[in-house]
């Protein structure tokens, strides 16, 4: 009994040695190529959290016309929540990769390398939003979110299909109980005013009704004490700005995990599903590539407009907006996100296919090998831009100015990835958490010819 045991420990420790992670030789270029665009879009819609006040979201809608509104509806209709949804996509693709390499290499222990993988992930999430002070952080809710997806692994693309299909279908309802309750509260509001027309006596709970609704109602509009007292606590320094983000860090882990999950594991099994499909590996014929195309943006996009249309008569006006319309500004919501991401997807791939552009396909590769610590080198870019204990630019510039901000922080991204890459194999924090999910430090510098 004992040698067997011996043997088989040997066999294990045997097996683990050999487990490495992928090479470059291995890699899937067109998945980089398109994760390095959903890692530079995301910046997109992160950059508004990054430089203005959180209470100034949909602000831009209030001024129709302005240079501010239509960087606002053009963004929201191309991109917000599309590129998020993309990089979903790889993600759940991703794990396909991780796990299939190891399965032939480390058998059962597979499982021990992807959630060892994940579990470093959650802690560098928490360093991200609570040290590096970025409160839109996904790493920890992409490293809890894949926590679920192992036993899936196996499932054929069409189960996987169901499965994303099943997730849109509980977010969706999610959001229009959200909706209903916004309704029930106007009615109810209603219901007080007749009331009081009539010279009735409000009970407490009427009362708070009509409180409710009308601070409600006022929460739509941006209040300038509140805009101009975060201003002032951002622009100051790492000790106030860290009390202030710390209730908003806590409050998004807490209400977005448990509204967001299913919106994450969606898109993750439909990546799954379009991995095996070969989609995201360059493998469909090229008609069917126009095809995902011409319906991800023919059906994606009308949806997206008619989404930030209902969003801006609910800015616009709440009241009119719960009296008039039925359907809530995320009808559709995650439909379109994944159709025009995945109309994204497709472009890029019939424009490597033509080879039209190649050394803007390399640049986007390196971006999407090195996808981490781009990540991170955005919140650091951004963070000493806007932040008190940077520069202090928070609060100072116009919506739209903001995505100056972006384009320079994507010129780092790319000149950081070219010369980063002529001599490591990995991007910084690749390297480190694959040490890690590995327990043993991995190569970094590539060999000289």
């Amino acid at each position: 009994m004992e040698s067997t045991g011996t043997v088989s420990a040997e066999s294990i420790i045997t097996r683990q040695e050999s487990v490495q992670p992928v090479s470059l030789a291995e890699r899937v270029q067109t998945i980089d190529i398109i994760r390095g665009v959903a890692l530079l879009g995301i910046l997109l819609m992160n950059i508004p959290f990054f430089g203005r006040a959180f209470y100034l979201e949909s602000e831009p809608l209030l001024h129709p016309g302005s240079t501010d509104y239509n960087v606002f509806v053009f963004i929201a209709i191309l991109f917000e929540g599309k590129m998020r949804a993309l990089f979903s996509m790889l993600f759940g693709a991703g794990i396909l990769i991780f796990i299939g390499r190891k399965e032939e290499t480390a058998g059962s222990s597979s499982a021990d390398f992807y959630y060892r993988r994940l579990l470093w992930m959650v802690l560098f999430g928490v360093i991200h939003e609570y040290v590096l002070m970025w409160v839109g952080d996904i790493l920890f809710d992409y490293a809890i979110s894949g926590l679920f997806l192992y036993p899936f692994r196996k499932l054929k693309p069409r189960q996987l299909l169901l499965c994303a299909l099943v997730c849109i279908v509980i977010g969706g309802i999610k959001a229009e109980r959200r909706n209903v309750q916004f309704r029930e509260k106007r009615e109810k509001y209603v219901q007080v005013i007749a009331l009081e027309k009539a010279h009735k006596k409000l009970t407490d709970a009427q009362k708070k009704d009509k409180e409710t609704w009308e601070k409600t109602v006022k929460d739509f509009r941006p209040d300038p004490k509140a805009v101009a007292e975060l201003n002032q606590n951002m622009r100051s320094g790492y000790g106030t700005v860290f009390k202030t983000l710390e209730p908003e860090n806590i409050r998004f882990h807490s209400t977005y995990l448990y509204l967001g999950i299913w919106d994450m594991v969606g898109m993750m099994f439909l990546g799954m599903a379009l991995f095996k499909w070969g989609f995201f590996s360059n493998k469909l014929p090229t008609r069917t590539y126009w095809l995902t195309l011409l319906v991800g943006y023919g059906i994606g996009i009308p949806i997206s407009f008619v989404g930030v249309y209902l969003l801006q008569q609910l800015v616009t006006n709440p009241t009119l907006f719960a009296d008039t319309y039925w359907i809530s500004p995320a009808v559709g919501y995650d439909v379109q996100r994944a159709l025009v991401g995945i109309g994204h997807a497709s472009l890029l791939l019939l424009l490597y296919r033509s080879g039209a552009v190649t050394w803007l396909m390399r640049a986007l590769s390196n971006i999407g090998q090195m996808a981490f610590s781009n990540y991170v080198l955005q919140t650091l870019c951004c963070t000493l831009f806007f932040n008190g204990y940077g520069l202090g630019y928070f609060g100072k510039l116009a919506y739209h100015q903001l995505y100056y901000v972006v384009g320079a922080v994507w010129v780092i991204n790319l000149l950081f990835n070219a010369i980063w890459l002529q001599f490591f194999r990995f991007g910084p924090l690749e390297w480190a958490w694959r040490s890690l999910t590995y327990w043993q430090p991995q190569p970094m510098r590539k060999l000289s010819a």
